[in-house]
């Protein structure tokens, strides 16, 4: 029997037009593979509510879209028979990345052909989902500022990024990671569960989606003359040699703030309170892998 795919597009995310991606899925996906539908989403939470229906009933559901559409899709499928499927369109389409997907659209459909499944951890902060990176800090604070942008892709990104930078303060923090304790005052703390950020930015090179571990990430404030070296072991995956970088692995992990604010989930800003509880959830999620992971 054919297996069932809906195909789920994000008609805004990563500033880029779609009109032709229908015509692609017809072109490129293996018809004695797949028999597809394709839906168009309409604002926030849509896609999370287009697949929360399909759970269980397709086959798999695709994200056409950005990291952000990954993590609603994703949400709404987690632990069900249904696996995720990822198109890339987005800013930095980090998971996609980390799974070997390719950014070429037309490549990106015939890899979901192959159906090569693998099964991935997801992570929960306060009781919400995510799947490659969550945080707080600066890259929360820039993941807020960037959101109410007109204009969406990586350029807008960095250019947030170098108008905020100088003026952001660090914060006090108290993290317990599987019950050691750890004082730190942090630029950034990020939780990845995949290597990186996206766009082959790498915060924590050694990271896994099947080890049932997340990594916690703890920046330091570091001089604004340093920032083309920080850049620099981002891409080349050398940032963990950085005296700016701290990585703790666990399961459990709960972290105490000064005050409340902007988090973000898969680069999705949400604001919450000072206290903040982080778990793992090994094996939740299946996924089609890229030809490169």
């Amino acid at each position: 029997m054919k297996r069932k795919a809906l195909f789920i597009i994000n008609p805004i995310s990563g500033g880029k037009k779609k009109d032709g991606v229908p015509e692609l899925i017809d072109q490129n996906l293996d018809k004695n593979v797949f028999n597809a539908d394709i839906v168009y989403s309409d604002g926030v939470s849509h896609a999370r509510i287009i697949a929360g229906e399909a759970a269980n009933k397709f086959d798999v559901v695709v994200a056409v879209g950005g990291d952000g559409t990954v993590n609603e899709i994703s949400s709404a499928i987690v632990g069900s028979s249904t696996a995720l499927g990822v198109v890339p369109f987005g800013s930095g389409n980090g998971l996609a990345r980390f799974l070997g997907i390719p950014m070429n659209t037309a490549e990106s459909i015939k890899a979901l052909s192959a159906y090569k499944i693998e099964t991935i951890d997801s992570g929960q902060m306060n009781g919400l989902p995510f799947f490659n990176m969550a945080g707080m800090g600066f890259d929360a604070h820039i993941a807020e500022v960037f959101s109410h942008g007109k204009k969406r892709g990586f350029l807008t990104y960095i250019k947030s990024t170098m108008q905020e930078i100088m003026n952001y303060k660090s914060q006090e923090y108290r993290i317990e990671i599987d019950g050691k304790i750890y004082e730190r005052e942090a630029f950034i703390i990020s939780i990845a569960n995949s290597s990186q950020w996206g766009n082959d930015v790498h915060i924590s090179p050694k990271a896994s989606v099947q080890d049932g571990l997340l990594d916690v990430c703890v920046i330091q404030k570091f001089p604004i003359w340093r920032l083309p070296e920080i850049g620099a072991r981002l891409m080349l995956k050398t940032i963990e040699s950085s005296k700016y970088i701290e990585i703790i692995r666990g399961k459990n992990i709960k972290i105490t703030r000064q005050k409340a604010g902007p988090i973000h989930l898969d680069g999705e800003p949400h604001v919450m309170d000072t206290d903040i509880h982080i778990n793992i959830i090994p094996g939740s999620l299946k996924v089609i892998v890229g030809p490169g992971y």
